[in-house]
């Protein structure tokens, strides 16, 4: 699309990473009197312009999602928390992960590190210049409101990951201070995602939207997740932040946009894919960009889909969907995991598949006839917001009503008793064991586990300390798996970065 040529050449922060601002070229390859030739200056001039660029913000959520042969960035995160298999041999940066042997020279991390840049950097562009257009003030306030909270999800997501980053907020170019920075404190970057909510939810976006842009409902949801994540490690801010995540997710809640799916086969309905229980998701659409992990989520080479790859690239151990109770519906065939379907040539032939697939993220039509998915990534569920407010108030207050009213709807869904009765240590960990078996397998369990500092054992369904949890399959967690390492490209093109501790 054209709003997108004016980002024509990246200039180096670090190897790769972010974007920005400046065109360099001849003035035989650049006329300017073509109108559709665009730089900085003569970009952000309509209306139009500060919509489009604030969409090209969204791409960069895409590029993590991405599986083939070679694996999927993604799946960092769950390798990492020793709960996820792989029969996907060339895959070896999935290996490093799953086996604790990760390097800096891992793709998957410097994936997320220069995608998640590039969109900071579109956000830094938009931030910059959208104030000076001539347009719709409550408009410009809303759209202005999109871009600081994209830019406040993509540091959330690299602090946790990296720990000290460079804390880029300026559109640069090459004169700029910012081209080289020195990383942040782990504090100042998240004073800085603070902000950007703050900003964004005083934007006047609305509680929701189905065409799935940022709305006051995935400010709410955010803001929640992050000041539940200050309270922990590694910033411990306590009491005061568990109070602020309580009352954020409380809005959401009381807000009444959003309720639980009905059945978990809503959860990969492509038609429900915006709105009701999916507040924030990465957005798919078939035949234009379809969705991309269907073919990592299937058994290698057991001829049950339509899609000529199947590369058995990621799914669930045994011992952790043997951890659910025994009449919890998720962990029922075709709810959560699926062992069996059938074959592609023969469909009342049923094959065997020899493991706990991934069922939650499976789309039928996809799979079965079109090869082509429409389904949504979601990347915060209401799910999640019950969950992350019972976690906040039993800290905050301990056992009440509305608690076990938001952990007993999650398990009415599956089928279990509702909790009763239990003292706030009890009723804690109740409310992350359901947080494991709620939203395992959507890039969510590894962070929980950094913050709080704790591993589930599948074997005695209990919580331990995170660092000497030994994984079902061997390796044993140690300090330096709180962080995964800053890229070797990174390091080695900005002297000013340091390494993780152990890498």
């Amino acid at each position: 699309m054209k709003y997108l040529r004016y980002i024509k050449t990246t200039f180096k922060i670090t190897a790769s990473m972010l974007a920005f601002g400046a065109i360099v070229g001849c003035s035989g390859f650049l006329d300017e009197s073509d109108p559709s030739n665009f730089t900085v200056e003569n970009y952000f001039t309509k209306p139009e312009h500060a919509r489009s660029s604030v969409s090209a913000i969204y791409a960069n959520l895409r590029n993590p999602m991405g599986s083939g042969f070679g694996g999927g960035t993604w799946m960092m995160l769950e390798f990492a928390t020793g709960l996820a298999a792989t029969d996907l041999g060339q895959a070896v940066n999935s290996y490093y992960v799953k086996d604790l042997r990760n390097t800096s020279d891992n793709s998957y991390g410097l994936d997320y590190w220069s995608t998640y840049y590039r969109g900071i950097g579109n956000a830094n562009l938009s931030i910059a210049n959208i104030p000076n257009i001539n347009m719709d003030e409550n408009e410009k306030k809303m759209i202005l409101g999109e871009a600081h909270c994209l830019r406040a999800f993509f540091y959330f997501n690299l602090v946790q990951m990296f720990g000290e980053i460079p804390l880029v907020t300026e559109a640069v170019d090459l004169k700029s201070e910012q081209l080289y920075p020195e990383q942040a404190k782990v504090e100042q970057v998240y004073d800085l995602i603070v902000s950007d909510l703050k900003i964004a939810e005083a934007s006047g976006l609305p509680w929701n939207d189905q065409s799935g842009k940022i709305n006051m409902g995935i400010v709410k949801s955010l803001m929640a997740k992050v000041y539940l994540t200050m309270a922990g490690f590694p910033l411990n801010k306590g009491a005061a932040y568990y109070d602020l995540s309580a009352k954020a997710s409380q809005e959401v809640i009381n807000s009444g946009q959003y309720q639980l799916f009905p059945s978990y086969n809503d959860l990969h309905d492509p038609k429900k894919k915006n709105g009701s229980e999916n507040i924030f998701s990465i957005q798919y659409k078939t035949q234009v960009i379809p969705s991309n992990w269907q073919v990592a989520i299937i058994p290698y080479n057991k001829n049950i889909s339509a899609y000529s790859d199947e590369t058995g690239g990621i799914y669930a151990t045994k011992d952790f969907v043997e951890s659910y109770d025994s009449n919890d519906l998720r962990r029922k065939e075709k709810q959560f995991f699926f062992t069996k379907f059938t074959h592609e040539a023969d469909r009342s032939r049923e094959v065997e598949l020899g493991a706990y697939f991934i069922y939650k993220h499976f789309d039928y039509d996809a799979q079965t006839s079109t090869t082509n998915s429409d389904l949504n990534w979601s990347i915060i569920r209401y799910a999640d917001v019950l969950l992350l407010y019972a976690e906040a108030m039993n800290e905050v207050a301990g056992p009440s009503a509305n608690v076990y009213e938001a952990v007993n709807a999650i398990r009415k869904r599956a089928e279990l008793a509702p909790l009763a009765g239990l003292s706030k240590d009890q009723l804690r960990e109740a409310i992350w064991k359901e947080r494991w078996h709620e939203l395992c397998y959507e890039n969510i369990t590894w962070f929980d586990m950094v913050r709080l500092r704790k591993a589930f054992n599948v074997t005695t369904k209990k919580f331990e300390n995170y660092v000497g949890h030994k994984f079902s399959y061997g390796p044993v967690v140690t300090e330096r798996e709180l962080l995964f390492p800053k890229p070797t490209a990174e390091i080695r093109n900005n002297s000013k970065l340091i390494q993780n501790k152990g890498y």
